[in-house]
């Protein structure tokens, strides 16, 4: 029987969970314990983190357009789309992290921070789209998970108000279009034969391994 795309993506993001406990800054920010110097730095990195982001997706799908598989171009259209909203609500979280715009310009960022977009822009020079894709999905369901509980914490122990949590919210609230076209740009690679889920799941535990590469960096600021 023949595979769904609702099973590749199902199983990959079961299989690249992160195991409890490896996100070492999450649990302190949600117990309220972790200093707003590590918000803050999260919202300076995540300033050079977004923008390296949404040209990596915008060059995937450039890539997905050549390769005559517009469902997959489809796909990274709409997360450099989400890329540019989340950019625009830095600004609010940064203020509530009293940064001003000179601090935030003046930001050296920090390697540990940074290997993330600098591994998903290797991906999107040279992988293929739809592995990307399901590997994406997979790192978007822990990374969801963590935004949904930082967006908490910060308005029950740091004061912030919605407007600063507006990052957080949009990264943990569903997105059925996002939903139906990464079930579309993974279909269209079970059709064409382009999907190799063993590369895909590869490109994922990675960029999970990444991740939490980001958060243990931000847990030492």
């Amino acid at each position: 029987m023949a595979r769904t795309a609702r099973q590749v993506l199902d199983e990959a993001t079961r299989e690249l969970a992160p195991e409890a406990g490896a996100n070492r800054l999450v649990p302190l920010i949600a117990a309220g314990d972790a200093p707003v110097t590590a918000v803050a730095a999260f919202a300076l990195e995540q300033h050079h983190v977004i923008a390296s982001d949404a040209r990596s997706f915008l060059h995937l799908a450039e890539r997905a357009a050549l390769l005559r598989q517009p469902a997959v171009a489809a796909f990274f259209d709409h997360l450099a789309q989400d890329e540019s909203r989340a950019l625009a609500c830095l600004g609010p979280l940064a203020a509530a992290c009293r940064l001003d715009e000179e601090a935030v310009r003046e930001h050296e960022p920090r390697a540990g921070c940074q290997a993330y977009p600098a591994y998903a822009a290797w991906l999107a020079l040279g992988a293929e789209p739809v592995d990307v894709a399901v590997a994406l999905c997979a790192n978007f369901a822990a990374w969801g998970d963590y935004c949904a509980t930082v967006g908490r914490a910060l308005r029950e122990h740091y004061g912030f108000d919605d407007e600063a949590c507006g990052f957080f919210d949009l990264f943990a609230a569903p997105d059925p279009e996002g939903a139906e076209r990464a079930l579309a740009a993974v279909g269209t690679g079970l059709v064409d034969g382009r999907l190799t889920e063993r590369l895909a799941r590869r490109y994922g535990r990675l960029l999970q391994d990444y991740e939490l590469m980001f958060w243990a960096t931000l847990a030492a600021c």
